[in-house]
């Protein structure tokens, strides 16, 4: 029997994976990878080794998840060392988790390497950090791809329940998700990054508030990270990365 190794690929920087990602990547036989997945990282694969593109896409999915989990098992019953490279973390809106039970299900060998989320990475390379000793104490990550399946109990707490917000999945839902915040409570004048294909050369960001963010999504598409919360003002002093085009905002 083989061995599964789920493993977070980072962000698009391919620098920022881990050592023992690296590692799973030279030892495998069977690479499955998805499409946010830094493909330079693919040099590290033995010159043998299988690879199969997941590809999945916003309403367009290559490799559905049940193949994935059926690709997993074929293989690892086969032998075979297999790595699953998934960008980000397996375990934050990565489907590793249910990956991970399947393969308990089937009594395969699997290890679980964690990997830099992209809320972290892209809004660090934005200039936003997440957390500030005297702005913000606390952070929520949330999917943003269906904003009217929440409650208006449920918004109230994401809303308020945390100092930043950080939405992934949620461009193309975005300006409902602006009147669903502001509706529970937060101001309009509350400051939003949008970060496209954070920790790429080519990464490119918009800011602006709650109430005129909508106004500028023409400039911005998929992939992309929603940051929301006070910290996102430091992003006009901490500019450390130069995106392809300039997009700093100041705010009033």
């Amino acid at each position: 029997m083989g061995k599964v190794y789920l493993v977070g690929a980072g962000p698009g920087d391919e620098e920022l994976i881990t050592v023992k990602g690296v590692r799973a990547i030279k030892e495998a036989d069977v690479i499955l990878y998805d499409r946010l997945v830094n493909h330079s990282l693919l040099d590290y694969a033995k010159a043998d080794a299988e690879l199969i593109f997941c590809g999945k896409m916003p309403r367009k999915h290559g490799l559905i998840q049940e193949k994935i989990n059926e690709q997993l098992i074929y293989h690892a019953k086969k032998g075979k060392t297999v790595t699953r490279l998934k960008g980000g973390d397996p375990f934050i809106f990565g489907r590793g988790g249910e990956e991970a039970l399947h393969l308990e299900e089937h009594q395969i060998e699997y290890e679980v390497v964690p990997g830099i989320t992209s809320a972290i990475s892209a809004a660090a390379y934005a200039g936003i950090p997440l957390t500030h000793r005297t702005i913000s104490g606390s952070v929520s990550f949330i999917n943003g791809s269906d904003p009217d399946g929440k409650t208006d109990e449920q918004w109230r707490h994401l809303a308020l329940g945390a100092d930043t917000l950080c939405f992934y999945m949620g461009v193309r839902k975005f300006p409902i998700i602006c009147e669903k915040l502001v509706q529970a409570g937060l101001v309009e004048t509350t400051p939003v990054s949008i970060i496209h294909w954070g920790t790429f050369s080519h990464q490119k960001s918009i800011a602006a508030d709650l109430a005129t963010v909508s106004e500028r999504l023409d400039e911005i598409s998929n992939p992309s990270m929603i940051v929301v919360g006070e910290v996102v003002r430091l992003r006009e002093k901490i500019r450390w990365f130069q995106e392809q085009k300039e997009t700093i905002q100041t705010f009033s």
